[in-house]
């Protein structure tokens, strides 16, 4: 305590102990002051008996040796730290050596330059409490190479998920507070912020809305609409929040996205139709089917990471003809050139058909479907793609302020 205070004033403790640091009492009180800062001012005074009887220099130190001091220490840090970093680069060299890196593919490219708006997109995950959204999140920054591995949401390796910074949220398995990332998918920067689903927590939620371009809206594909489901679409709607539809835990007992998406036209009063069908419910899920490509996509690998496209399955394709028929009339009907394109009865392209999909999505006039397992990791990447295709940027959102009033 006694050398901090000393350095504050601009002494050091050899200074203390040759008792050249001003005290009270005589000509010296009155020829020194303090300083706000601390220090002392004034000229140096002597002793009885002056320098020749024996007497010593009372003196401060003045504001040109203290910043001259201060600069010292400053270099003596800097030293430290680059000594610091040398070593750690030192290391690192040496482990890529001894091959000791693990998932190199990982490692995401990092830019110092100024992205565009059309380069960015800002989403929000919202849904019913218990739909998969922290799990969805999780698989997200996993194949996006944000994270080297994926750990489960109650936490059971001692672990949990990385959204979940609270230990009382790796306990209950739940989202108490918004949690915000951000990531790398096909060379756009992506910010995510990842909502409780509770109602206790619902304000967190319209502070995320508040502040989002879009959204991506989780529904359990055996509870369906539910009610914070109709919460969340409420503050969506007041916030003029476009966003997609994800049908999760199509891997559960009960599983039914029909049903889901019957349940989005009458309670939500949506217009929505779906863009992936899945091949497969509950523990014969092998894929899904992407009606605008019109193709199999399947997810191989031990953690999904393998992406295989295939033709559609022999037994799925009346189907996916009939759904991507629905698809083209829900977007016709709101949208004028698809419109037109269908009234000549012209068969779109993909480009056409993605769009008009666009078009209407911002304009929330249509939410496409996705179906997939967060949990079983099938149908997360195609989310991705969806995000990047489907969802505003920042310079396609109208952003207002609240004017100052005097």
């Amino acid at each position: 305590a006694v050398g901090s205070l000393l350095w504050m004033g601009g002494c050091d403790v050899s200074e203390a102990r040759t008792g050249a640091i001003p005290a009270g009492g005589g000509r010296s009180a009155r020829s020194l002051t303090r300083t706000r800062a601390g220090g002392w001012t004034g000229r140096p005074s002597f002793r009885s008996g002056g320098v020749g009887s024996g007497g010593r220099i009372r003196y401060q130190t003045c504001r040109g040796e203290r910043q001259r001091r201060h600069r010292h220490r400053h270099r003596v840090a800097m030293h430290l730290l680059k000594a610091a970093l040398a070593a750690g680069r030192r290391r690192r060299r040496a482990a890529l050596r001894c091959g000791r890196q693990v998932l190199v593919s990982i490692c995401r490219q990092c830019s110092s330059g100024i992205l565009p708006n059309e380069m960015i997109r800002n989403i929000g995950i919202s849904a019913h409490i218990d739909s998969g959204k922290t799990t969805l999140t999780e698989r997200v920054l996993y194949y996006t190479g944000r994270i080297a591995e994926m750990h489960e949401v109650k936490g059971k390796d001692g672990v949990g998920a990385v959204m979940d910074s609270m230990e009382l949220e790796r306990q209950r398995g739940i989202t108490i507070q918004s949690a915000a990332t951000y990531t790398v998918w096909k060379a756009r920067n992506v910010n995510i912020i990842d909502t409780p689903g509770h109602v206790d927590f619902t304000i967190e939620v319209e502070r995320a809305l508040r502040v989002l371009d879009g959204a991506v809206l989780v529904l359990c594909s055996v509870g369906g609409v539910q009610c914070q489901t109709m919460t969340v679409n409420r503050q969506m709607k007041r916030y003029n929040v476009p966003f997609l539809t994800f049908i999760n835990k199509l891997d559960r007992l009960g599983a039914n996205p029909n049903r889901a998406l019957q349940q989005m036209r009458s309670k939500l009063n949506l217009n929505s139709a779906f863009v992936q069908i899945p091949i497969g419910l509950e523990g014969n899920l092998k894929g899904i089917i992407d009606l605008i490509e019109e193709r199999a996509v399947y997810f191989d690998g031990q953690f999904g990471q393998n992406i295989r496209y295939d033709d559609i399955p022999p037994d799925l394709r009346v189907e996916a003809a009939d759904r991507r028929q629905e698809l083209v009339e829900c977007v016709a009907n709101v949208d004028e050139q698809l419109g037109e394109m269908f009234l000549e009865e012209k068969v779109p392209t993909i480009d056409d058909l993605k769009a008009a999909i666009r078009r209407v999505t911002i304009s929330r006039l249509f939410s496409p479907v996705l179906v997939g397992s967060a949990l079983k990791n099938k149908g997360v990447q195609p989310l991705l793609d969806a995000a990047l295709d489907y969802l505003p940027d920042p310079s396609e959102i109208p952003n207002f302020a609240i004017a100052n009033q005097s």
